[in-house]
């Protein structure tokens, strides 16, 4: 005979503790987030209530209503036009399309300075490694607010407009800023623009298409002149199809300054060469951290398979490399935008500057600061975003 199986259902500690919905470790993260909520949302509310009890008791007013008066002040560079019978809200958008002009041409110059410093520390020329060196010591120990300042500095001490120093034929450097020649303004380079866009797609396409060609046939196909020859050809194409307009709009002494031409204020290029210096310098440490970062046991294999030094750069180094420095340099970016706002120091009308006009003038405290927050906010999401979609474009795909 079978003797009888044990089936009692084995011992829990707690069976009451197991079930009970405030040990769920789901239940629990939800419920400090909502009382997280509340307490931030609390805070505000008290906040708000006290700056608005604050405000009543000193007859500050307070609401959005100063956005549509006249704004009454003059604003000494402004891409677009401007006029002191304007609102303070386009003012305001002044500001905001000035710091927008430091940052994007900021990053632009400062990616490119950077990346070459940072190539150059790593490079075996005892001479330009040391120069680079030296670069990014220097620039990186010294605060960018002297360097605003230093620029500023440098472009007050340039001659005056009848002594202009002249880089090239049509062009100047002058205390009263840079000057250079541009072409007149005609429908075809309309035309030519979009012809440059497509070019660069195609470039692109082709790049993406000789990749997986070479990793799935090992042949290489060189795609580096390819592409150039498409960026150019096509807007050439256009340009010739066009007519090939093209003349030009040279700057002319006439009185005491220049006229025509595109000019630069002094507040302008001293504030963006500072902090492309400054932020260059910060970004050439990480490329070099990131290229120090791939081991060299890689290189020394592809050396050993005889490619050139420019091939295992670009195939073998950077794309390891970006892991390490694309997350940092984003963070960069951010810096020199905020840094941007270092313009009021030398008199750039940058957002902060006309924030500081429209507070003093409106006694909105609150309000233009709010306003600048956001569009700082704003501006540090848009890039934060771009970024982290470039940074899951180039990240190497493990198998």
């Amino acid at each position: 005979m079978a003797e009888p199986q044990d089936t009692a259902p084995p011992a829990t500690d707690s069976p009451k503790g197991d079930t009970s919905i405030l040990n769920s470790m789901a239940f629990r993260g939800v419920a400090y987030q909502v009382l997280l909520a509340v307490f931030v949302v609390l805070g505000g509310l008290y906040l708000y209530i006290n700056v608005n009890a604050n405000l009543e008791r000193q007859g500050i007013a307070t609401g959005w209503g100063f956005i549509t008066e006249n704004a009454g002040f003059d604003i000494g560079e402004s891409p677009i036009p401007y006029d002191s019978e304007d609102s303070y809200g386009f003012a305001l958008w002044i500001g905001v399309l000035n710091t927008l002009r430091v940052a994007f041409v900021g990053i632009i110059l400062a990616t490119i300075l950077g990346v070459f410093m940072g190539i150059a520390r790593t490079s075996r020329n005892w001479l330009l490694s040391k120069v680079a060196s030296i670069y990014v010591e220097v620039c990186r120990n010294v605060p960018v607010v002297l360097h605003v300042l230093f620029w500023a500095t440098v472009v007050r001490f340039l001659p005056h407009p009848k002594q202009a120093i002249s880089p090239f034929e049509g062009a100047y450097l002058m205390n009263r800023g840079v000057i250079f020649p541009i072409p007149n303004e005609h429908p075809a380079y309309v035309w030519v623009g979009l012809a440059f866009v497509l070019g660069v797609i195609g470039a692109v396409v082709l790049g993406r298409w000789a990749q997986r060609r070479r990793e799935a046939t090992g042949q290489y196909i060189p795609t580096f002149w390819y592409g150039c020859a498409i960026v150019v050809g096509m807007p050439l194409a256009a340009w010739l199809v066009q007519g090939a307009p093209l003349t030009w709009n040279v700057p002319e002494l006439k009185g005491f300054n220049f006229q025509g031409g595109l000019a630069m204020s002094p507040e302008y290029a001293a504030l963006v060469v500072g902090v492309t210096v400054y932020t260059a310098a910060f970004i050439a440490e990480i490329v070099r951290a990131g290229i120090q970062s791939v081991p060299h046991g890689q290189i020394e294999a592809a050396r050993a398979l005889g490619l050139r030094p420019g091939f295992i750069m670009r195939y073998v180094t950077m794309p390891q490399a970006l892991r390490v420095i694309v997350p940092p340099t984003a963070s960069q970016y951010l810096s020199l935008t905020k840094n941007s706002s270092l313009g009021v120091l030398i008199g750039y009308p940058d957002l902060v500057n006309v924030g500081n006009t429209t507070l003093n003038q409106t006694g909105q405290a609150v309000e233009a600061i709010a306003i600048m927050m956001i569009v700082y906010l704003s501006i540090s999401l848009t890039i934060s975003t771009f970024m982290n979609v470039y940074n899951k474009l180039v990240a190497i795909k493990e198998r």
